[in-house]
């Protein structure tokens, strides 16, 4: 049996996005080509700590503030 892939809305740093449905965070962190051990993530408002990242599904109307980790000194 398969599951049927639907249209959601994700705010993505302000910007509204257009993924398919089921989505896994992972699976958007590779859609926009970013590196996941140089960024953090704020979901709906909270920190999200990466060991939840894997079971964390996106829904329609999620807001994600994705934010990349720069070194320097």
């Amino acid at each position: 049996m398969f599951e049927a892939t639907t249209t959601i809305t994700v705010n993505i740093n302000g910007e509204s996005h257009a993924c398919t449905s089921p989505l896994k965070l992972p699976e958007l962190l590779t859609q926009l080509n970013l590196n996941p051990r140089l960024i953090a993530i704020e979901y709906n408002g909270e920190i999200l700590h990466r060991q939840y990242w894997s079971d964390t599904d996106l829904q329609d109307g999620d807001r994600l503030e994705i934010v990349t980790i720069v070194g320097g000194g």
